[in-house]
């Protein structure tokens, strides 16, 4: 699957609210991908950090988009379980979402995430995931 292809996920099974995240598709491989939250002073909490909301429906995304790209393209699915824990505050810049698939097996996929500040080097946050695939 294609970076444009993951774009195009985003666009056609994402409720609006989601997509106002403003989610680009970086890179998408076998069982990854990296996508970009950008900064948005919209979703800074009080003290200017980014929301960890917003985070955690960024990581929730682009796991979807990991999933479809390791499956060849979109499937129905649902999230069963997500665990995020916060490190450090994240002000004035876009955070990249990195997602490996630890297991994808043929009605569940797991899935690990690491959250960076675009330039960084130590991550924002992790997050795990357990997907249902119903398709």
């Amino acid at each position: 699957m294609t970076p444009e292809e993951g774009e195009a996920i985003l666009r056609d099974y994402f409720a609006p609210w989601v997509q106002q995240l403003g989610l680009r598709v970086e890179e998408t491989g076998e069982r990854h991908a990296i996508v970009r939250l950008p900064w948005s002073e919209s979703l800074a909490r009080e003290g200017g950090g980014l929301s960890g909301q917003a985070m955690m429906a960024a990581a929730d995304t682009a796991t979807v988009i990991a999933i479809s790209s390791a499956r060849g393209g979109f499937v129905p699915m649902t999230t069963v379980q997500q665990s995020t824990t916060f490190q450090r505050p994240v002000v004035g810049k876009d955070v990249l979402v990195d997602v490996r698939i630890t297991k994808l097996g043929r009605t569940l996929a797991f899935s690990e995430v690491t959250l960076t500040a675009d330039g960084a080097v130590e991550p924002v946050a992790r997050a795990s995931t357990v997907y249902a695939l119903l398709g």
